[in-house]
C-alpha cells in the first residue's frame, strides 16, 4: 500500500497567532520614551545656555506647546480610528495623555518655582488678575482627575459610562489649553487658531460617527 501524501502546510506568517495586543506590546513605552525626548533637549539646550535671551519665558513656551500638542494628539486617537479603522491610535491613547499631563505640570512647575519663586500670594495674584493664566492653570485642574483616573483599576471602580463622561472633559482641558495659547500671543494668532481648527474637526468627526450610529441602529 503507498503512504497516503504528506500535506505541507504553508509557512506561517511571522507574528501569525501571536495576540493583536501583544504585537503592539511596545507602542505605548517606544511613545513614551520618544515623548521624553523633547524635554532633554530641552534640559540640554538650558544647560549650555542656548534658550536665548530669556530662557525662562523659552522654557515655559515649549513645555505648554508640548502639553497641548500631545493632548491633541491624544485626542485624535478616536477619530483616526473612527475614519480609517486603524487600532494602534487607541494604543498610544493613554500614554500621550500622560505625557500632555507631565508637560503641563513641568510647565506650571516652570512658572511657580522658576519665575515667581513659590511665592503664593504673588502666584495666586497673577493667576487671578491674568485671564490667561486663569485660563492655563484651569485646564491643568482639569487633568488631574484624567491622569488620575487613567489606570484599569480606575476604570473597573467607576465604571465604563462614568469613566468615559469624566474623561470627555479632556475636551474641555483642549479648549481651555487653546485659549490659554491664543491670550497669551500678543501679535500673530495663527498657531493657536491652528489648533482651535484641529480640535474642531476632530469634535466634528466625533459626532458625526455618533448621528451615524444612531441612524443605522435599529428601532
Amino acid at each position: 500500500m503507498r503512504a497516503p501524501a504528506r500535506t505541507i502546510s504553508p509557512p506561517r506568517a511571522a507574528g501569525a497567532g501571536v495576540p493583536a495586543g501583544r504585537k503592539l506590546g511596545w507602542l505605548p513605552p517606544a511613545v513614551v520614551a520618544g515623548g521624553l525626548i523633547p524635554l532633554v533637549v530641552l534640559g540640554l539646550r538650558a544647560g549650555a545656555g542656548a534658550l536665548g535671551p530669556d530662557p525662562v519665558a523659552e522654557a515655559l513656551n515649549q513645555l505648554g506647546l508640548l502639553a497641548l500638542v500631545l493632548l491633541v494628539a491624544s485626542l485624535a486617537a478616536t477619530p483616526l480610528k473612527l475614519v480609517s479603522g486603524w487600532t494602534f491610535p487607541l494604543r498610544i491613547r493613554k500614554a500621550l495623555g500622560l505625557l500632555a499631563f507631565f508637560y503641563a505640570c513641568a510647565h506650571f512647575l516652570t512658572y511657580a518655582i522658576v519665575d515667581q519663586g513659590l511665592d503664593v500670594r504673588a502666584i495666586v495674584e497673577d493667576i487671578t488678575e491674568r485671564p490667561f493664566l486663569l485660563a492655563g492653570f484651569v485646564a491643568l485642574l482639569v487633568l488631574v482627575p484624567l491622569a488620575a483616573t487613567s489606570t484599569a483599576r480606575m476604570l473597573k471602580r467607576l465604571g465604563a459610562a462614568r469613566w468615559k463622561r469624566l474623561h470627555r472633559l479632556a475636551y474641555a482641558a483642549a479648549v481651555l489649553g487653546i485659549v490659554h495659547f491664543f491670550l497669551r500671543v500678543k501679535k500673530d494668532a495663527t498657531e493657536p487658531m491652528i489648533y482651535a481648527a484641529l480640535l474642531a474637526l476632530l469634535f466634528a468627526v466625533r459626532i458625526a460617527s455618533a448621528v451615524l450610529h444612531r441612524r443605522a441602529a435599529p428601532r
